[in-house]
């Protein structure tokens, strides 16, 4: 019996010690395992398989995948990552930019913003096609021009105060229809994502004028495609007390793990520890660091249940050194119309 428990640990569980992980490498293949057949089958990998929605927003989806290997738990990432289709800036034709930040670095953080748009209903643009149709091309319009305000106070000197459109965010960017999409798509439905995206700094003067367009592509062709800022799965934590655990230990081993994970209960009048979440937990491995508890706890994972959590839309980065942004600084006046890709 006890060799037979040994086994099973070994095939369905990863075991983290004190000083290594065990049972790390898979074994599920026919022949390994005496009395155990392993061979490949469609009829018991899909009454295994199944998939349970967990969490699900606008911006993040957690969801679990049971009954599956790691391989196949990686090409689900690696589809979401490099497979699934958005839209994206592409080109941007710029008229006027006489900020401090270069076209070329203007419109790549232009092809980074994440546009709120259904790919489904557009096709993609046909190679060498230059100008893009109402089925294939989003257009926007970016228009700001910093001013001074007259109303600031004379000793001021926060910028905020003192200059008119001197931030230049995702919600200045403007939609401009092309033929019959006004009628196709509601108001507000094709915009930025974030209207709260930082894209330049402006001075008095200093204006930026574009037009964009936007595509339909792959992660696999740009990152900038990629509908996940992040992709990540892990295994599914299994935390067992091996003995009961009371009164004052009972506290301690709860502040061994993530908030959540050991819950403290009283029963007939004395505090008794139970695992109530192990899904929280991080696997820190603090309760190695107890000499008293760390050998009523066995840490492992579930080797086939994947928590998989994706953040769906890519965003760039709020927070960017003004420096390369804008401020005091003189730009150059370009005339004339420059086509840069996003």
């Amino acid at each position: 019996m006890a060799a037979s428990q040994a086994v099973e640990e070994m095939r369905s569980r990863v075991v983290l010690g004190e000083f290594g992980v065990r049972n790390v490498h898979t074994t599920d293949f026919p022949g390994n395992y005496s009395g155990y057949d392993d061979a490949w089958d469609q009829d018991r990998f899909e009454k295994n398989f199944r998939v349970d929605v967990v969490h699900m927003d606008e911006n993040s989806l957690e969801f679990d995948m049971v009954g599956i290997d790691a391989a196949i738990a990686n090409a689900f990432r690696r589809i979401l990552l490099a497979e699934v289709p958005t839209m994206a800036v592409e080109k941007v034709l710029v008229y006027n930019n006489t900020s401090i930040v270069q076209d070329e670095i203007l419109a790549h953080r232009l092809g980074l913003i994440p546009i709120h748009a259904d790919p489904r209903l557009f096709e993609y643009r046909n190679q060498g096609d230059e100008e893009g149709t109402e089925i294939d091309t989003l257009q926007f319009r970016l228009q700001v021009r910093c001013t001074r305000n007259p109303h600031a106070a004379k000793d001021s000197s926060d910028p905020n105060e003192l200059y008119v459109n001197h931030k230049v965010y995702t919600r200045h960017m403007t939609w401009i229809p092309l033929g019959n999409q006004a009628d196709l798509f509601p108001e507000g439905t094709i915009r930025p994502v974030h209207n709260d995206i930082l894209i330049a700094q402006l001075r008095p003067g200093q204006e930026i004028d574009l037009l964009m367009h936007c595509v339909k592509g792959i992660g696999k062709d740009h990152a900038k495609f990629s509908p996940v800022a992040t992709a990540s799965y892990r295994l599914l934590p299994d935390i067992t007390l091996l003995e009961p655990v009371e009164g004052e230990a009972a506290e301690e081993l709860s502040r061994c793990f993530s908030p959540g994970v050991i819950e403290v209960q009283e029963v007939q009048g004395k505090k008794v520890a139970r695992v109530a979440n192990p899904r929280l937990d991080t696997f820190s491995r603090e309760i190695f660091r107890n000499e008293k508890l760390k050998k009523v706890v066995r840490l492992a994972r579930v080797r086939d249940h994947y928590i998989c959590k994706k953040d769906l839309l890519a965003v760039m980065a709020h927070t960017c050194n003004p420096s390369t942004l804008g401020g005091q600084g003189e730009g150059i006046t370009r005339s004339g119309e420059r086509d840069h890709p996003g």
